[in-house]
This record gives C-alpha cells, structure tokens and sequence, in this order.
C-alpha cells in the first residue's frame, strides 16, 4: 500500500515521502498513529506539484544568485578608516563592515555571514573576500579601504 508520510518515521522514511509499506503495517500501525495517509491520486498529485513547486523555487533562487554574483564581481567597496601613525587600523574591518557599506552605497544585502574574511583586515589596502550566495555559488567582493 503507498501511503503518504506526515511526520518522519524511524528507517521508513521523512515526512512528505510517498512509501510502499505492507497493509497491515499502513492499517494497524502508520494510519492510527496519525503517522501516514493512504496515498491516492490525489494525494499523489498534491505532492507532485508541491515538489514541482520547491524545485521552481530552487532554480529562481539559484538564478537570483548568478546574477548577484556577476554584479558583486564588478562592484569594488570603497571603505575609509582611521588609523594610527604606522597606517595601522583602530581595530579592524568585519565582514559586518562590508555588508552595510554593500547596503549603504550600493543597495546589496547580503547576510555578514555569507562574507567571508581569510584574516582579519587591520592595514590598508585591497582585498579579495568571497561570499558564499547559495550552496554552490559563490561570489567575490573587491574591497578597498582607504584614509
């Protein structure tokens, strides 16, 4: 018997999986519990087009990433600083910084922890960062910080 899994269940499967188990197993045990539902057609094209749906949502998204990620490639982030008489910064830039100054100057928003720093940043300078947009895709950011 298919039935549709509404909650996970231990070595059968994750909820919203459609499964084949034995009817005795479906009848006396899953349906009771509120574990599962018979899969009928209806059912079974419900979950169709709710995975059709997650998958549109996963290509538009990727989509969104490549072309953010073209627009950060010719982007450079000008940030000022002060600094010490040996051109030592007051503390340093985070990726905190260059997230508002995306937003700021240039109306990106991008998350401070998708910007990843390999050191931190204490000396002026340029610098390449990469951010992480979707799994797998990944952008760099050009950083200049300057007086």
């Amino acid at each position: 018997m298919k039935v549709l899994l509404l909650k996970d269940v231990k070595s059968q499967g994750k909820q919203g999986e459609i499964i084949d188990v034995s009817d005795g197993y479906a009848v006396n045990f899953l349906i009771p519990k509120k574990l599962a539902v018979r899969a009928n057609n209806a059912i079974m094209s419900e979950v169709r087009s709710k995975e059709e749906a997650r998958l549109h949502k996963i290509e538009t998204e990727k989509a969104e990433a490549r072309v953010l990620a073209a627009k950060l490639e010719s982007t450079i982030v000008k940030l000022h600083a002060a600094s010490g008489s040996d051109d030592k910064l007051y503390g340093s830039i985070t990726n905190k910084d260059v997230a508002e100054t995306l937003e700021k100057d240039y109306g990106i928003v991008i998350d401070k922890r998708r910007i990843t720093l390999n050191e931190p940043i204490r000396s002026y300078g340029t610098y390449t960062l990469d951010v992480k947009l979707y799994p797998e895709i990944s952008g760099t950011i050009h950083l200049v910080v300057t007086k």
